[in-house]
């Protein structure tokens, strides 16, 4: 029979042996502490706060992540929004395109100048609505029979090269500056003096190896009436010698330099032309469509600068044009750059040939970054190819 043995410890709990259990009647009945569970309790709820505060600290990284893309977003969004001034609206690429450019050309009209003199391509005098005018009557064929004569005028304030030209009784104004060498009709002053010939014409020095024939040739002038004009007696000429060749007419390259007249390119950097005055394709729908000037396709930013020198007439905003500028010049040219990416001047400021003006954006009716430059001449659209030099 086995015999289990206890000792009694000081504390007066029984000790157990080795590998022994306690007897039933010495175990200790299991009865339930508040306290202790209690604080099971608190330590299980501390774990699981822990739990969630660990699970709360994973999330908060891509939250805030997310919080400042959303507050960059939101800055760079306004700043856009910004920078367009208001100005971001819809556009009815029906009929407002169409009503957009007849209100440009309205306006194109309304800041024509209203002299009472014009000039075409060619030299010739004008009305102010583009009909010939009249003269004196001095150019018929039996003018050119008799030798020509000059008289003198006195430049008064106010005065235009047409105007002068129309009252003294010539038809193109080429004659008048031919006639005084005058390189640039700009430069007209107050109290100067002009030699006024009795018919139209040009002065022509004879250089070496030159003929009566050759000259009648080259000004398609009959040898009779450079003959008659001159009052020459033969057809030796001499080198040096002046005549005045009858009915002759400037050049128009010579003629717009004199007029300075010579447009230059509103853009300095590089470019294409990406679309050319006149009958096209509309680059969004398809359409036949009429183009009123020239693009010139280049990056935004790039610098729009005047392309003669004048009076800024409209900066503003069109549906077609978006951002752009009217600039009135003398002798009835205007000037439209559109498509602006920034109005670099104001309305009334007066711009110099090649001043800066405006940048180059794709505002308005547009598919790609480039400036839409158009000239009109007494209100009419003229081709800028013909002036840009």
């Amino acid at each position: 029979m086995e015999v289990i043995s206890y000792s009694i410890k000081s504390s007066g709990q029984p000790a157990r042996g080795s590998g022994a259990k306690r007897p039933f009647f010495l175990r200790r009945p299991h009865v339930r502490n508040a306290a202790y569970d209690f604080g099971r309790a608190a330590v299980h709820s501390g774990q699981k706060q822990a739990a969630g505060k660990k699970k709360l600290g994973r999330l908060i990284v891509p939250l805030s992540a997310l919080a400042i893309l959303f507050i960059a977003f939101s800055i760079l969004f306004a700043r856009i929004a910004a920078s367009y001034d208001g100005r971001v609206r819809k556009v009815d690429f029906g009929t407002v395109q169409m009503e957009e450019v007849n209100s440009l050309d309205k306006a194109m009209f309304d800041v024509a100048l209203s002299d009472e003199a014009f000039y075409d391509s060619e030299g010739n005098v004008v009305s102010s609505m583009g009909e010939a005018g009249e003269t004196s009557g001095l150019f018929s064929d039996y003018a050119y029979k008799e030798p020509v004569t000059y008289s003198e005028y006195t430049v008064k304030a106010g005065d235009s090269i047409s105007v002068i030209s129309r009252d003294a009784g010539l038809s193109n104004i080429s004659t008048l500056i031919a006639v005084n060498g005058i390189s640039n009709v700009r430069y007209l002053r107050e109290g100067q003096k002009l030699k006024v010939p009795s018919m139209d014409g040009l002065i022509h020095k004879v250089a070496a190896g030159e003929t009566v024939e050759g000259l009648s040739v080259k000004y398609r002038t009959p040898v009779e009436d450079i003959l008659d004009v001159n009052d020459l007696d033969s057809y030796a000429l001499t080198v040096g010698q002046e005549l005045f060749i009858p009915g002759a007419k400037m050049d128009s390259t010579s003629l717009q330099r004199a007029m300075g007249e010579l447009f230059a390119w509103p853009i300095t950097a590089e470019y294409r032309i990406s679309s050319r005055f006149g009958a096209r394709k509309d680059p969004i729908t398809g359409a036949d469509s009429y183009h009123t000037g020239i693009d010139l396709a280049c990056p935004t930013g790039t610098a729009v600068k005047a392309a003669m020198s004048g009076t800024v007439a409209k900066a503003g905003w069109s549906n077609v044009f978006g951002n752009y500028v009217i600039i009135k010049h003398i002798d009835g040219y205007q000037t439209l750059y559109g498509h602006l990416s920034k109005i670099k001047t104001k309305k009334g400021a007066f711009v110099s040939q090649g001043e800066l003006i405006g940048l180059v954006g794709s505002t308005g009716y547009s598919t790609g970054p480039h400036l839409h430059f158009t000239v009109y001449k007494n209100g009419k659209l003229v081709n800028p190819s013909t002036l840009l030099k």
